[in-house]
C-alpha cells in the first residue's frame, strides 16, 4: 500500500532549517510501515515495509530527485530497505536513535508522531555535514552468522546455570546433553564462517592481520572485521570510540567525576572483553605489564581491564594500518 500527502509538516516544535541545494528524506521506520517525508517541503508518503514498498519508495524519491535519504535505526527493520536504496545508487545515512532524540531535544521538538519524526530525520539528513562511505555489503550476512555463533555461546552459558542449578541428575543429563550439541555446532558454523570469509581474498589477508596480534583469537579476529569494517582507517581515539572503550569525563564546575565508558557497538565490546581477560593474564606481554601496572597503582580490575580492551583495539588497529603482522615488544612495567 501507498499512501501519498501533500500538506504541511511544520507542526508543534518541527524545525525549519536553512535552504539546502542537495534535496534530502528522511524515512521512519516501523515493523510494517516507511513514513517518508523531504526536508523543506510538504510532500510526504507512507509505504509498506515490504518489497513492493521498497519499490514504490524508489520511485517516489527518484520523482523528487532525492540525492540523500536518512533513516533511523530500528532495530533491523530498516535493513532490508536500506540495502534497496543504497544498491539503486542513492546516499543513505543510518541515524541511531539517541541522535535523533539529540536533535530533536536541541531544537525544542516536544512534538511526535510518525510523520513528524520522518519530517524531522530529513532535517537531520540535511544537516549532516560529513557522509561516510557505506560499510561493506559482502560483510552483512557475515554479520548475521556471527550473531547466530553469539547468540549461541549465550545459549550455551546459560544451560550450564540451568545444570549446576539443578539437582535432579536425569535432568542434568539432559543439559549436560544439549550444551555438548551446541559446543559442536559452535565449531561447525565458526568453520563455515571463516571459509566463507577467506573465499575474498582482501578479506582473508585483512583477518589474518588481525589474528596475527598476541591475544587475538580467530573469533575474536572475526568479529573485529565484521563488526569494524573501519579498522586500519581510523585513528586510536575513534577505534576506541566506535566500541565503547573511550573513556569521558564526567566534570561540572569545581567536582571532578569519575571517568566512564559508554556506548559504541556492544556485541564488539563483550567480544574483546573476552580476549583481554586472557590476553592480559597469559598471552600478551605488553597488556600483562599493562594491567599488572594499573593494579599496582590502585585501579580497579575492571578499570584496568578495560584499559587493557583499548590498549588491544590499538594494536590491532595499527597493525591494519601498516598492513603488517603483529611484531611483539618487550614488556616493561
Amino acid at each position: 500500500m501507498v499512501e501519498g500527502t501533500k500538506g504541511s509538516h511544520h507542526k508543534e516544535g518541527s524545525t525549519k532549517m536553512s535552504k539546502h541545494s542537495m534535496i534530502c528524506a528522511g524515512i521512519d521506520t516501523g515493523k510494517r510501515k516507511l513514513d517518508v517525508a523531504l526536508d523543506e517541503r510538504a510532500e510526504q508518503l507512507q509505504v509498506d515495509n515490504t518489497a513492493d514498498g521498497h519499490v514504490a519508495l524508489l520511485a517516489w524519491l527518484r520523482k523528487y530527485r532525492v540525492e540523500r535519504v536518512g533513516i533511523e535505526a530500528s532495530g533491523g527493520y530498516e535493513q532490508v530497505v536500506v540495502s534497496h536504496l543504497r544498491r539503486n545508487g542513492l546516499v543513505v545515512i543510518v541515524f541511531q536513535p539517541a541522535q535523533v532524540r539529540a536533535y530533536a531535544k536541541f531544537h525544542l521538538q516536544r512534538a511526535k508522531n510518525d510523520k513528524i519524526d520522518a519530517a524531522l530525520i530529513a532535517v537531520c539528513t540535511a544537516a549532516a555535514p560529513k557522509i561516510h562511505a557505506p560499510p561493506d555489503p559482502r560483510l552483512a550476512p557475515f554479520a548475521e552468522h556471527l550473531t547466530l555463533i553469539e547468540q549461541t555461546t549465550e545459549d550455551i552459558a546459560c544451560f550450564k546455570t540451568r545444570r549446576e542449578s539443578c539437582r535432579d541428575q536425569r535432568i542434568r543429563g539432559v543439559w549436560k546433553q544439549e550444551i555438548g550439541r551446541l559446543k559442536g555446532l559452535l565449531r561447525s558454523e565458526l568453520k563455515q564462517l571463516v571459509a566463507a570469509i577467506r573465499q575474498y581474498p582482501d578479506l582473508a589477508e585483512r583477518l589474518e592481520l588481525i589474528a596475527s596480534v598476541d591475544g587475538v583469537g580467530l573469533r575474536t579476529a572475526v568479529a573485529i572485521l565484521v563488526r569494524m569494517p573501519e579498522i586500519g582507517r581510523v585513528t586510536r581515539e575513534q577505534a576506541a570510540a566506535l566500541v565503547g572503550l573511550a573513556p569521558y569525563d564526567d566534570d561540572s564546575g569545581d567536582q571532578v567525576g569519575v571517568r566512564h565508558i559508554a556506548g559504541g557497538r556492544e556485541r564488539l565490546r563483550k567480544s574483546l572483553y573476552s580476549a583481554t581477560l586472557a590476553a592480559a593474564f597469559h598471552w600478551n606481554a605488553q597488556l600483562i605489564a599493562i594491567y599488572e601496572r594499573l593494579i599496582a597503582a590502585g585501579k580497579s580490575h575492571k578499570v584496568a581491564l578495560v584499559a587493557c580492551a583499548r590498549k588491544l583495539l590499538i594494536f590491532v588497529n595499527t597493525v591494519v594500518a601498516r598492513g603488517t603482522p603483529w611484531t611483539p615488544k618487550p614488556a616493561t612495567i
